[in-house]
């Protein structure tokens, strides 16, 4: 997964600047799922290391 979405994008945009016209409008959905699953697994993995800091947080208070 975690090469997926970045290739995702280098596709898109490959398909994106070769194709002619009307046919460029079809890369453009690929872009953005690329761009939010990058966004989505950032946002997710900000939330996770949060939960774990206050989580050692709160074990280190309980402990003094």
């Amino acid at each position: 997964m975690s090469l997926a979405a970045p290739c995702l994008i280098v596709v898109s945009l490959f398909g994106f600047f070769y194709r002619k016209d009307n046919d460029r409008v079809q890369a453009i959905p690929a872009f953005f799922v690329g761009i939010g699953l990058i966004l989505s697994s950032s946002i997710g993995r900000t939330k996770r290391r949060r939960k774990l800091l206050n989580e050692m947080l709160n074990r280190r208070n309980a402990l003094n």
